[in-house]
């Protein structure tokens, strides 16, 4: 009980704050604005400790890349399922917030946004979207993707270096580190900043604003057990037919409990393991597939990413239905899960991401951070349990075999 407490602590030590939040929101009413300081402290800091975060986490990451995360074609194999089924997740969350639409319950807000931002996308948009003309301008969070495109570029850049760009790659490590710790404590914060922010929104939204987390909560969790019970076993149908459903979820049972006691993909890779080898997955592709979904596959993330979109879409009166919308959605998704596993409360880094891409105002940052916290639990689990069902996938397709249990 003790080990649950901890490892759920900061998931719970946040809706504590939501809770506070929405009781001082109903009691002091409009009042409540005066609160809002204090949510816009904990909304700047974040936003300036963002960029240097993710740009060391990622130039670091790619700066030591060697040995067997080069494995030619298991590798391949295995990017190619990864981002196959991150998509798949992303797709079914989209279709059913299509058949499950929010509507514009909070379309009040709307004056706060640039209406040009979420229609179509022209040429030069397009441009500014992944590039920008000046270095400095990389440090602005409204430039956010061509940062991490440039921090991508520079970790192949000191890659290529080797020897020589050793000093440089030593220092994206400790780069990362320093600002994975600095996000860590602006976090220590979050639950009084975003009950803070809460208070404000329930005073000014009213009971609307609990129909919408509610409406995309159940979509959330519907969507994850759908994917959880059914698409992960079409995927072990796919790797080895009814004997592969059987192995499946005959060994899935213990790291399906691993997520869900420690809320850790990253503490599930021992269960995964041990999992993969009775669910006769080979020895070299488990230990190169199931560490890297570890950090890198994240179908969970992928479903979590979709909701945070579409409940601020629905909060600022916008359709989230265009096609330029939804092809960004997806590409955003697939960046978020794959980065996010590297970084701590690595989740809030694709909340920043879309609400710069889409160019959202800072006020649509809680309502993404609580449908994530709120989603976290089920998340972590398809997260988790997802690497074993991709990793038969690959064995499936490297071996040109079903694995043999």
């Amino acid at each position: 009980m003790n080990n649950w407490i901890k490892n759920y602590s900061s998931i719970l030590w946040l809706l504590a704050g939501i809770i506070a939040g929405t009781i001082a929101g109903v009691v002091l009413g409009k009042d409540a604005a005066v609160l809002k300081p204090i949510g816009d402290i904990f909304l700047n800091l974040l936003f300036v400790a963002v960029i240097p975060l993710v740009f060391f986490a990622i130039a670091s990451a790619i700066a030591n890349l060697q040995g067997t995360q080069k494995l030619g074609r298991i590798i391949g194999v295995t990017a190619a399922v990864f981002l196959g089924t991150i998509i798949v997740a992303a797709v079914v969350t989209i279709i059913a917030v299509w058949i499950l639409p929010l509507g514009n319950s909070m379309a009040s807000a709307k004056a706060n946004i640039d209406a040009g931002t979420t229609g179509k996308f022209t040429g030069e948009q397009i441009t500014q979207l992944f590039t920008t003309s000046e270095f400095f301008n990389l440090l602005s969070r409204k430039n956010m993707l061509a940062m991490i495109i440039f921090a991508i570029l520079v970790g192949f850049a000191s890659l290529r270096a080797g020897e020589k760009g050793a000093a440089f790659t030593h220092f994206l490590n400790d780069g990362s580190e320093v600002f994975k710790q600095l996000f860590t404590i602006i976090m220590k914060a979050g639950p009084v900043g975003l009950g803070a922010y809460f208070a404000y929104q329930v005073a000014e939204f009213g009971p609307s604003l609990f129909g919408t987390y509610a409406h995309i909560l159940g979509i959330g969790y519907g969507v994850s057990i759908f994917v959880y019970a059914v698409v992960y076993t079409i995927y072990a149908f796919i790797a080895g037919g009814i004997s592969g459903i059987r192995r499946y979820w005959k060994n899935n049972i213990i790291p399906s409990a691993t997520a869900v006691a420690t809320c850790s993909s990253i503490a599930t890779i021992p269960a995964n393991l041990d999992a993969a080898k009775k669910m006769g997955i080979t020895n070299v592709i488990a230990g190169i597939t199931i560490p890297l979904g570890g950090t890198l596959h994240k179908d969970g993330s992928s479903i979590s990413s979709i909701l945070k979109m579409a409940v601020v879409f629905a909060m600022f009166g916008k359709g989230f239905d265009s096609p330029q919308n939804i092809l960004l959605a997806l590409g955003m998704t697939v960046l978020v899960s794959v980065v996010e596993g590297g970084i701590p409360n690595g989740g809030y880094i694709g909340e920043l991401l879309f609400i710069s891409a889409y160019g959202f105002p800072p006020e649509a940052l809680p309502p993404a951070i609580i449908i994530g916290t709120l989603i976290d639990p089920i998340a972590t689990l398809l997260n988790a349990t997802g690497d074993t069902a991709a990793a038969m996938l690959i064995n499936r397709f490297v071996e040109g075999k079903t694995p043999n249990s």
